[in-house]
């Protein structure tokens, strides 16, 4: 098993049900491939330190991922498809870090 934190960040004109869709999409493409969501968070709308895409504001969205298999190609295949995202960052936890959150177990780290 690997464990990732994936953040997304959607357009911030984008209403509450299209974030919600977004979340179902996101975890509709994990759980298809053999994955699990530990957890996910939605940190609300937040202003940009510059502008991205001549966009002022986003919708964080943060997601703890645990899968058997190497990557996330079709996540990340979807997201960078997905008018409404604007950034995306799949990060792959270390062990020890994946285990500390619950992610993992001792025995599927080593």
């Amino acid at each position: 098993m690997r464990a990732y934190e994936l953040m997304v960040i959607v357009e911030g004109e984008v209403d509450d049900a299209g974030v919600e869709s977004v979340i179902a999409a996101v975890q509709e493409q994990i759980t298809g491939d053999g994955g699990t969501v530990a957890k996910s968070e939605n940190w609300g709308k937040r202003k940009f330190a510059y502008p991205i895409e001549k966009k002022l504001e986003g919708t964080y969205l943060v997601f703890e991922i645990a899968t058997a298999t190497p990557g996330l190609d079709p996540v990340d295949r979807y997201l960078r498809l997905a008018d409404e995202i604007v950034r995306h960052k799949i990060v792959r936890l270390p062990d020890s870090e994946a285990t500390r959150r619950g992610l993992l177990t001792d025995a599927a780290a080593g």
